[in-house]
C-alpha cells in the first residue's frame, strides 16, 4: 500500500472527529511489570499524554480501543481525563462501533494508531489508518502512514503535532 505523505497526512487529519489509540505498543514501549499478586504497571510517555490533553481542549474526542484490559492503564487514562476508554475485546472494530454510533460518527471520521496484527481490521476499517516505526510487519503493510517514531516513545504526540498543525491550532494555546 501507498504511504501517505505528511501534507496527505495533515490533509486527512483535517477531516478527523475521533483519535482512537491501542496501549500497548503505541502508548507504551509494549512491556508490562508484572509484580506480587498481579500488580501491573505500565510506563506511559508524558508528551504523549500531554498531547492527548491538549489535543482534547482543542476539541478532538479521543479513545481508547485496547484488546486488554488493564488496571494500570484505566488509571492513566483517568488522569488524562480520556473518557472514551475500551478495553477487553478482541475485534476492535466491534468494540468501537457503540461509541461511534453515540457520538454519530463514522469509520471515516475517525484515526486509529496500532501498533500489532490486532488492529489491522481497525486500521483498514478506519478513515485514517497509522501505525507507529515499530509495528509488526503486518500492519506496517496495512497502514495508510507510519509515525517515524516508536510506540511508548512520542509516536502519538508526532501524530498530534500534525494534527495542530493540520487544524491550524496552536498546542499552546490550550495549556492552562
Amino acid at each position: 500500500m501507498p504511504r501517505l505523505t505528511v501534507t496527505q497526512l495533515k490533509k486527512k487529519l483535517k477531516a478527523i472527529k475521533l483519535l482512537a489509540l491501542d496501549v500497548d505498543g503505541v502508548l507504551t514501549d509494549d512491556s508490562i511489570y508484572f509484580g506480587p499478586n498481579g500488580f501491573e504497571m505500565k510506563k506511559f510517555n508524558v508528551a504523549d499524554g500531554l498531547f492527548i490533553v491538549l489535543a482534547m481542549r482543542a476539541g478532538l474526542e479521543i479513545a481508547i480501543v485496547s484488546r486488554r484490559p488493564s488496571p494500570a492503564t484505566t488509571t492513566r487514562m483517568n488522569d488524562l481525563g480520556v473518557n472514551h476508554v475500551l478495553q477487553d475485546h478482541l475485534d476492535k472494530v466491534k468494540l468501537i462501533s457503540p461509541l461511534l454510533q453515540k457520538l454519530n460518527l463514522k469509520f471515516n471520521e475517525i484515526a486509529f494508531i496500532g501498533n500489532e496484527i490486532m488492529d489491522i481490521g481497525l486500521v483498514e476499517n478506519a478513515g485514517l489508518g497509522i501505525a507507529v516505526a515499530d509495528s509488526s510487519k503486518e500492519l506496517l503493510k496495512a497502514a495508510d502512514f507510519v509515525t517515524k517514531k516508536p510506540g511508548g516513545g512520542g509516536a502519538v504526540r508526532e501524530v498530534l503535532e500534525y494534527y495542530f498543525e493540520a487544524v491550524v491550532k496552536d498546542p499552546k494555546s490550550y495549556l492552562r
